[in-house]
């Protein structure tokens, strides 16, 4: 089939670690990282409607949408029988799988179709990545309905100004801040507490303490937040921005696992005058041993069995000691590297 005939819901596009992961593709993963989550993102030739700045799926970007790599990974497509076949043939560490909708205006349909299927043909549970702007009144008790467990909404940015700038006005996009919110909220007292998620990206112009703020915001409503690392997609309008340094964004998630296991709060951390976290709010030896354990430098996702799921291998940065999100719990060589960048 030509593959401008391949749509949602009949076809659907799986990140390469997810392929790997279920046996629709050979090959291995940097010290042995495993794919836990069955990603998969909607299908349209004619692609994404938005036109976020920083995203590989972005209607500005010059490749045709089946070409365009998401968070810098291959998503080829599948039928979604193939799939489906493939999940149920997975080995045990997958966990879950997840839809991601993109802005188009037969996504939450073909949405709500994908769904059902897994959920009658699977026995993973299953998350939606939604897109609030094309959202309706009723659309995400309608998820819950056809038995997704968990939802996730990509605010991204950490405040307004930047959000527009480079989700809505700024890049004549189609997203809002206040309806990225209000799904939130919405989400929130359909699914409940601690399963619906956000996406909060570190490394366009925030300060640490707004990113504290909103995540300490998050978790005070029951949510969750699930950090990413800006990393320019090639052909992007900010192709040319470098990722965030590697140690404001050690100290973002060091916060967040403070906040998220009320180890800690914004109220007990101290900044500096370029809103850097100074101090975290409990004693250095307490802080040693949670770095040393290597957990809050991990991917942060939707959990299963007390685990990240989503672990999205090499989906922020590139294989190596130093990474912005470890698939894997890092060994004594990455932990001296994080203790090193942390002045630990």
């Amino acid at each position: 089939m030509n593959r401008q005939e391949q749509k949602s819901p009949e076809y659907v596009r799986i990140s390469r670690a997810s392929a790997l992961s279920i046996g629709l593709i050979s090959g291995w993963m940097y010290k042995s990282a495993v794919n836990r989550c069955v990603n998969l993102l909607l299908q349209y030739p004619e692609g994404c409607f938005a036109n976020c700045a920083y995203c590989g799926l972005a209607r500005h970007r010059p490749f045709k949408y089946e070409d365009k790599s998401f968070i810098h990974v291959d998503w080829p497509a599948y039928q979604l029988d193939l799939i489906i076949d493939g999940i149920n043939k997975a080995p045990g560490y997958v966990k879950r799988s997840c839809i991601s909708m993109i802005t188009h205006k037969r996504a939450f349909e073909d949405t709500c179709v994908i769904l059902e299927r897994l959920k009658t043909y699977t026995k993973l549970p299953v998350s939606v990545l939604v897109s609030p702007t094309v959202l309706m009144e009723g659309n995400i008790e309608r998820l819950k309905g056809f038995g997704a467990d968990k939802i996730g909404v990509a605010i991204d940015l950490a405040n307004p100004v930047l959000f527009d700038q480079y989700r809505g006005k700024g890049v004549k996009g189609p997203h809002r801040w206040e309806s990225y919110w209000k799904t939130f909220e919405d989400a929130l007292l359909i699914f409940g507490y601690k399963n619906v998620g956000i996406h909060l990206m570190v490394g366009l112009g925030e300060t640490e303490r707004e990113l504290v703020e909103i995540i300490q915001r998050v978790h005070d409503s029951g949510g969750t937040t699930h950090l990413f690392s800006f990393f320019a997609e090639k052909g992007s309008l900010l192709e040319g921005v470098p990722q965030p340094q590697w140690p404001k964004y050690l100290r973002v998630q060091l916060a967040r696992y403070l906040v998220e296991y009320e180890i800690s709060s914004l109220g007990r951390m101290s900044f500096g005058n370029r809103k850097e976290i100074l101090d975290f709010g409990i004693p250095k030896e307490q802080i040693l041993g949670i770095v040393e354990s290597g957990i809050p430098f991990m991917t942060t996702g939707c959990e299963d069995e007390g685990q990240v799921s989503c672990n999205r291998p090499f989906g922020n940065c590139l294989p190596g000691p130093k990474q912005w999100n470890y698939p894997y719990r890092p060994d004594p060589e990455e932990i001296g590297l994080i203790k090193e960048a942390l002045s630990l």
